[in-house]
Parts: C-alpha cells; sequence; structure tokens
C-alpha cells in the first residue's frame, strides 16, 4: 500500500509549473529550458569504423589445401605477393584459416590472406572484425590494427593473394 508521501511528491512536482510556489531564479543556473545555454567550448569529434563480417568459404577449407606435398584430389592454392595494402570498400567477408591467418573474400571474386602478428589468434576472429577508417581508406600491414568481436585487437604483418594452382 502507497504511503501519503508518495502520492503526493509528483503533485508537489508540478506545483511551481502551476505557478502556486515562487521558484527563486538564481543567474548562475537558469530553469528556464528554453533559453539557450551559453557554450564556452564545443568539440566535435568523428570516428568511423567500418565491420567485416564472416562469410564462408566458397568450399570447406579442409578441401582448400595450399601448395603442399601431400597428394590430394581437388583444387591447389599458392599465395602470391599482393603488395602491403588492401581497400577496405573491397573486403566483402572474412575467415578464419589457421592460428596466424585469415582469408578475406574480396568484392571481385578474389582471395587474399592476412597475416596476424605474433601472439593473436586467428580462431578470435570467428565473427569478423571491425577497423577503423584512415583517410586513405586501406587496411595496410603494420599499420591498422584489426579488433574482433571478442575483443582482440591484432595488428595484420602481411597480404597474400590466393591464387588456384590448374595442374
Amino acid at each position: 500500500m502507497q504511503t501519503i508521501a508518495q502520492i503526493l511528491a509528483p503533485l508537489v512536482l508540478l506545483l511551481p509549473g502551476l505557478g502556486v510556489v515562487e521558484v527563486p531564479r538564481d543567474a548562475a543556473f537558469p530553469l528556464d529550458p528554453f533559453q539557450p545555454q551559453a557554450a564556452e567550448q564545443v568539440s566535435i569529434q568523428q570516428r568511423v569504423t567500418v565491420r567485416i563480417n564472416p562469410r564462408p568459404a566458397p568450399m570447406p577449407l579442409d578441401a582448400m589445401r595450399f601448395d603442399s606435398e601431400v597428394e590430394r584430389d581437388g583444387p591447389r592454392f599458392v599465395e602470391r605477393k599482393i603488395g602491403k595494402c588492401l581497400t577496405m570498400d573491397s573486403i566483402s567477408g572474412v575467415q578464419p584459416i589457421d592460428n596466424s591467418r585469415l582469408l578475406l573474400f574480396l568484392r571481385d571474386r578474389r582471395m587474399v590472406t592476412a597475416k596476424l602478428e605474433k601472439g593473436c589468434q586467428g580462431r578470435e576472429f570467428y565473427s569478423g572484425f571491425i577497423v577503423a577508417r584512415n583517410s586513405d581508406a586501406q587496411i595496410c600491414a603494420g599499420r591498422d590494427r584489426l579488433q574482433s568481436r571478442s575483443g582482440m585487437g591484432c595488428q595484420v604483418s602481411g597480404f597474400r593473394q590466393v591464387v588456384q594452382i590448374n595442374d
């Protein structure tokens, strides 16, 4: 059951608005909500992050074998040099390959591996990653950090393009 104080408290708060009770106007703290507040300094900061979602591989990763000496049926892949930077807008998805590499799927249907710095686990990026957008809109090796959704931050140490070998 409610006490009388709980019932009357909302009514007491309405009294100054109705003009029943005079509220002292202090110059330091104006109570008029429609008066513009004086701002001495305004700082606007903008930070843009890009999220890369996980994407399933076009074929199972165990069937994708990188240039190895074990003979298996199916396509073989090798990694070739691609450069130190990738544009952020060209990446459409990501999937972890092993403990230190991520497989990036590009919009032009190419695949690129991103080697992570020592101590980073590729499996932490199972749900994608976010990266801060730079002025050049690129992810560069040795410069940018990928932030996994689980909280791990890793720097990319290199990119390699994945190319299928036709035997």
